[in-house]
C-alpha cells in the first residue's frame, strides 16, 4: 500500500498535475479533495471530464465516472467486487476505493488517452427499435455507421503509417530535393528557349512539336481503348461460346431423353440443391456470420496492452481445464457400455460426415467440370482461330450419336432388368415378411432360453438396431415428399421474384437520381461536418479558457463573500459593543442615583465589595481555624485512645462471659487455674 502511495504521489507531482504533495499532505486530504484529484486525472485523459465536482451533484459525479471507468474497462479490485459497495465508495470519496483507481489510470494514462479517444467514435449511440421503423431514422443510423467503419479504417490506415517508419525529416528532404530538380529543370528549360528562338521559324516549329506530342498521347489512348474492346470482344466469344456449347447440350441431352430419365436427373438435381441449401449452405452462411460478428467486436474495441490479453488468456486457460473436469466427470457417470443410444449416435454422426464429405466431393466436382467445360470452350476457340472450324466434324459427330444410341438401348435393357429385379424385390419382400413372423417366434423362443441361461435382454439391442433403421426409412420417405413440397414452392417464389421485379424496375428507375443526389447531398454533409469540426474545435478551446476563468472568478468571488460577511459580522460586533459604552456612559453621567446603580460600573463596585467582605469573613475563619487546629488535633487523639479502650473492655467483657459458662478461672501467685 506504501509503494502504491508512493507512486501516486511521485506522478501528482510531475506534469501536467503539478500538485506538490507529500505522503502525510496526500493521506490527510479530505474525500471533497480526493474526488476533485481524481476527477483531474480524468480530465487529463479525457477532456470532456473538466469539471468542479462542488458545482455538480455527487449521484451526477458518480454516474458520470463510472461511465468512464467502465469505458475504460477498470476492474476493481478483489476486496471491493460488490457494484453497490463501489459506487457507494465513489460517490463519498474513500480512500481504499480512490487510491487503487488513482494508481491504475496513473500506471497506463498513455493507453487510456488513446482508448478514449476511441471511444469517442467507435462506441455506438443506443436507438430503439421503435424508432428504427423510421426511413429517414433508419437511412441516418446507416451513414452514422458507415462513417464509424470509415473512421476505423482511416484510424488504422494512420496508425499504420506512424508505424511505418516515415518521419517528417525525411519527407522535408525529399520535398527539397524535388525542389531543387524542379529549379534545375526551369532552368534546363529556359536554355533551351534561348537556343530555339535562334532558330528561324522556331514558333512553327514548337507548334508542330506540340502537335506531334498531342498525336502521339492520342495514338497511346486509342491503342488503350482498342486493347479494351479487343478484350471485350474476346469475353463476348467466350460467353457466345458457351452458351452455343450449353444449348448445344441441351439439345443432345433432349433428343434422346425420356421423361423419366429428365424427371429423375432433376429429382438428383433438387435433392441435392435443397441438402445445399437447407443443411451446408445454412451452416457455412451461419458459421462466417459468427466469425464476421466477432471480428466486428474486436473491431469495435479499443485496443488492448499486454496486461489485458495476459488476463484473457489466463481466463481461457481456466476455462479450458473446467471443461476438461466436467467432460471428465461426465464420462465417469455416464459409461458408454450402459448408454444404448450411443452406438447409434456415432452411427448417425457417422454417416453426417460422410453425407458431408460426398457434398464437399461433389461440389469440387462440379467446379471442376465448369473450369473444364471453360478450358474445352477456350480450346474449341483456339481451334476454330486456327481451323475456321470445329473440332468435331460431320463423320465423328455422327459415330458420337450413333454410339448415344447404343447406349440407349443398352440404357433401355437396363431399365428391362431393374423393373424385372424390382419385381423380384416384392417376392423377397413377402419372402421376409414370412422369414419375420418365424423370427418372431424364434425371437420368443429365445428369449426364454436367455432367460433360462441368465442373460436375458441380449436380443434388445437387435431390436432396437432394426426398429431404428424402420424410422430412418420413414424419415427418408417425409423428406421425399418435403423435396416435392420445396420445389413447388421454389416455383412459387420465382414466379414471386419475376412479379417483384417488374413491379420494382420503375421504382429502381425514379431511385437512380435520388441515389445521385444522395451522393451529392452526402459529399456536401462531409464538407459541412469538415467546417463544423473546425469550428467546434475553436469554440471548445474557446470554452475551455472561458471555463477556466470563470472558475478562476468564481474562486475569487467565494473568497470576497467569505471577507465581506466576515466584515460584516465584526461590524456589528463593535456597534453593540459601543452601543453598551454609550449607554453605560449615559447611565454613569445621570444624576439619578436609580440609572446609576443599574451601570455596569456600579454592578461591579457591588460584587467587589460583596467579594471583599467575603474574602474577610474567610480570613478570620482561616485564623480561627489555626488557632484551635493544635488543641483539637489532641483532642480528636484523646477521643481516638478513648474509643480503643473502649473497644478493649467490650471485647474483654464478651470473652469473660464466654469462658464464664465452662468454669472458673483463679489467678494466684502468677499462675492461672481452671476450676469446673
Amino acid at each position: 500500500m506504501s509503494e502504491q502511495l508512493k507512486f501516486i504521489v511521485e506522478y501528482l507531482n510531475k506534469d501536467p498535475f503539478k500538485k506538490n504533495f507529500n505522503l502525510i499532505t496526500f493521506d490527510s486530504l479530505e474525500p471533497m479533495q480526493l474526488l476533485q484529484i481524481l476527477n483531474d486525472v480524468l480530465a487529463e485523459i479525457d477532456p470532456k471530464q473538466t469539471i468542479d465536482i462542488r458545482e455538480e451533484m455527487p449521484d451526477q459525479t458518480a454516474k458520470r465516472m463510472f461511465t468512464l471507468l467502465g469505458m475504460l474497462k477498470y476492474k476493481p479490485p478483489g476486496n471491493v467486487s460488490d457494484p453497490s459497495s463501489f459506487r457507494q465508495g465513489l460517490v463519498t470519496g474513500s480512500k481504499p476505493v480512490i487510491h487503487p483507481i488513482l494508481h491504475w489510470l496513473l500506471q497506463r494514462i498513455t493507453e487510456l488517452k488513446k482508448r478514449a479517444y476511441l471511444a469517442r467514435f467507435l462506441v455506438k449511440l443506443e436507438v430503439p427499435s421503435e424508432f428504427l421503423q423510421d426511413d429517414v431514422i433508419t437511412d441516418t443510423y446507416h451513414q452514422y455507421e458507415e462513417l464509424v467503419e470509415g473512421f476505423k479504417t482511416y484510424h488504422k490506415e494512420c496508425e499504420q503509417l506512424k508505424s511505418s517508419g516515415f518521419s517528417t525529416a525525411e519527407i522535408r528532404k525529399d520535398i527539397g530535393a524535388m525542389e531543387e530538380e524542379k529549379d534545375q529543370l526551369i532552368k534546363r528549360v529556359e536554355r533551351l528557349k534561348k537556343r530555339v528562338e535562334s532558330v528561324s521559324n522556331h514558333q512553327r516549329m514548337l507548334e508542330l512539336a506540340r502537335q506531334l506530342r498531342v498525336e502521339k498521347e492520342r495514338e497511346e489512348s486509342l491503342a488503350q481503348q482498342k486493347q479494351e474492346q479487343k478484350n471485350q470482344l474476346f469475353q463476348a466469344e467466350q460467353r457466345l461460346q458457351r452458351s452455343q456449347q450449353q444449348l448445344k447440350d441441351l439439345r443432345q441431352a433432349a433428343a434422346d431423353a425420356k421423361p423419366e430419365s429428365l424427371m429423375k436427373r432433376l429429382e438428383e438435381e433438387i435433392k441435392f440443391n435443397s441438402y445445399m441449401v437447407s443443411d451446408k449452405l445454412p451452416k457455412e452462411l451461419e458459421s462466417k456470420r459468427r466469425m464476421v460478428q466477432y471480428l466486428q467486436k474486436v473491431v469495435s474495441e479499443p485496443a488492448m496492452g499486454q496486461a489485458e490479453l495476459g488476463e484473457l488468456e489466463d481466463k481461457i486457460r481456466e476455462n479450458n481445464i473446467e471443461i476438461n473436469l466436467l467432460i471428465e466427470k461426465r464420462m465417469m457417470r455416464n459409461d458408454p457400455m450402459d448408454d444404448k443410444l450411443s452406438l447409434f449416435r456415432q452411427q448417425a454422426s457417422i454417416i453426417t460426415r460422410k453425407k458431408e464429405a460426398k457434398a464437399e466431393e461433389l461440389h469440387e466436382a462440379r467446379e471442376e467440370l465448369a473450369a473444364l467445360d471453360r478450358e474445352l470452350n477456350q480450346k474449341n476457340s483456339q481451334a476454330r482461330d486456327q481451323d475456321g472450324d470445329e473440332v468435331i466434324r460431320g463423320d465423328e459427330f455422327k459415330r458420337f450419336v450413333g454410339k448415344l444410341r447404343s447406349k440407349g438401348t443398352v440404357f433401355k435393357k437396363k431399365r428391362q432388368e431393374i423393373t424385372e429385379l424390382r419385381a423380384e424385390y416384392g417376392v423377397l419382400q413377402r419372402t421376409e415378411e414370412i422369414l419375420k413372423q418365424r423370427h418372431e417366434v424364434g425371437q420368443q423362443q429365445l428369449q426364454s432360453m436367455e432367460a433360462q441361461k441368465g442373460i436375458s435382454g441380449y436380443s434388445d439391442t437387435q431390436e432396437e438396431l432394426e426398429r431404428v433403421s424402420a424410422i430412418k426409412s420413414e424419415l427418408d420417405e417425409m423428406k421425399g415428399r418435403s423435396l416435392d413440397d420445396m420445389s413447388e414452392m421454389v416455383k412459387k417464389l420465382n414466379s414471386t421474384i419475376v412479379e417483384k421485379k417488374s413491379a420494382l424496375a420503375p421504382i429502381i428507375k425514379e431511385l437512380r437520381p435520388l441515389r445521385q443526389q444522395c451522393q451529392e447531398l452526402t459529399q456536401e454533409y462531409e464538407e459541412k461536418k469538415a467546417q463544423y469540426d473546425s469550428c467546434a474545435a475553436g469554440l471548445e478551446s474557446n470554452r475551455s479558457k472561458l471555463e477556466q476563468e470563470v472558475r478562476a472568478l468564481r474562486e475569487e468571488m467565494a473568497q470576497e463573500e467569505n471577507r465581506y460577511h466576515y466584515i460584516n459580522c465584526m461590524k456589528e460586533i463593535i456597534e453593540m459593543q459601543m452601543q453598551r459604552a454609550a449607554e453605560e456612559m449615559k447611565a454613569y453621567v445621570s444624576p439619578d442615583p436609580q440609572e446609576r446603580r443599574k451601570t455596569i460600573r456600579e454592578q461591579y463596585m457591588k460584587n467587589i465589595a460583596e467579594q471583599e467582605s467575603l474574602g474577610k469573613k474567610l480570613r478570620e475563619q482561616q485564623k480561627s481555624v489555626r488557632e484551635s487546629h493544635g488543641p483539637n488535633m489532641k483532642q480528636v487523639k484523646m477521643w481516638h485512645d478513648l474509643e480503643q479502650l473502649m473497644e478493649c473492655k467490650r471485647q474483654c467483657f464478651l470473652r469473660a462471659q464466654s469462658q464464664a459458662s465452662i468454669g472458673q478461672v483463679i489467678q494466684e501467685g502468677g499462675e492461672d487455674r481452671l476450676v469446673l
